[in-house]
């Protein structure tokens, strides 16, 4: 009831008229979009698209009074320095980040562009936001809650596997928020008496290697991190979880739509599409320092019934009852 009460209220936020957003007449904004995956994974995942209706639902056409300057990494952090200034020295009036890495690289470039990160998995522990309610600085955005999120899943896997003991846990060792959430996940398996193993995915190749390791060390299921790479790497990750035997959890809705077992976390479309207030409120001259970095207000539970059934896997009824979707 509660989530069902954020979402009514957002649903009445969006119903306000457009024409209540005035803009000045004969600007054209320059808004850069700085993302850690790849153009097509921003796409087919509708985070990109979900950010330009966000502007269209404020009043914003896109050519019109606005233009986006992309810049994909494609998975390779190592080019996100250069692409964060080329933003910079382009004079984009403000910078929407994709993914932890994008959000590091972009605040490295600039100390006066305005940045919204439209995910972020632990900001004030990243040293990226002095606090969620005043962040400082030139930065705002919206948070995943993605520690917490990493206990969940932890029990989610114990009551899919009761007998679980080992549990394997893909990670990015080149994403800043990636320890905390380790820690999270460590603390939540002792409590339930589970062992994890920890495998690192920086490319393609390490994701393969990775899991051939859980399997010879004998982990029962594997725990995905959020991160964006791993959402754009989301179809060989849950092959290759089918592939080893191993029951899978992660964050986004489109691990599980791409075949993973179950998907529990934010509504990542919706943070994008959230996002665009914050980058309407920096263009009519908010500071991003002043503007609190907000929660996520929604949160889908899949379950592929699919993927349950090719592991042989019978998922309990307390799960099925909570989730959102169940894919046939």
């Amino acid at each position: 009831m509660k989530r069902r009460a954020l979402l009514f209220a957002g649903s009445l936020s969006l119903a306000v008229p457009l024409r209540s957003f005035a803009h000045p007449s004969g600007k054209v904004w320059r808004i850069g979009f700085l993302s850690f995956p790849s153009r097509q994974s921003s796409l087919e995942t509708g985070r990109y698209g979900a950010f330009l209706q966000g502007m269209r639902e404020r009043g914003y056409m896109e050519g019109k009074n606005f233009v986006v300057e992309a810049r994909y990494a494609d998975g390779k952090g190592e080019r996100l320095p250069a692409f964060a200034a080329e933003l910079v020295q382009s004079r984009v009036d403000v910078i929407v980040t994709n993914g932890t890495a994008a959000n590091h690289a972009a605040r490295k470039a600039t100390a006066t562009v305005p940045i919204v990160m439209a995910l972020s998995i632990d900001p004030v522990g990243e040293g990226l936001a002095a606090s969620l309610a005043r962040p400082g600085g030139n930065l705002t955005g919206l948070s995943l809650v993605s520690i917490e999120l990493s206990q969940k899943h932890v029990e989610i896997l114990k009551t899919l596997v009761p007998a679980l003991s080992r549990v394997a846990v893909l990670w990015n060792s080149g994403n800043p928020g990636h320890p905390a959430q380790m820690k999270a996940v460590e603390s939540a398996a002792q409590t339930l008496g589970v062992r994890v193993l920890a495998f690192d995915g920086r490319t393609p190749d390490d994701i393969e290697k990775s899991f051939s390791e859980m399997t010879r060390g004998n982990t029962q299921a594997v725990l995905v991190l959020g991160d964006a790479f791993f959402t754009q790497q989301r179809r060989q990750i849950a092959e290759l979880a089918l592939k080893h035997a191993l029951p899978s959890v992660s964050i986004p809705r489109e691990f599980a739509e791409a075949g993973g077992l179950i998907s529990y976390g934010a509504d990542v479309k919706d943070n994008f599409r959230r996002a665009a207030a914050y980058v309407d409120r920096v263009l009519k001259g908010a500071k991003p320092g002043e503007l609190p970095i907000e929660q996520p207000v929604r949160f889908d539970f899949v379950i592929n019934l699919k993927t349950a059934r090719a592991l042989g896997l019978t998922v309990p009824q307390i799960l099925l009852l909570r989730a959102d979707r169940v894919i046939e």
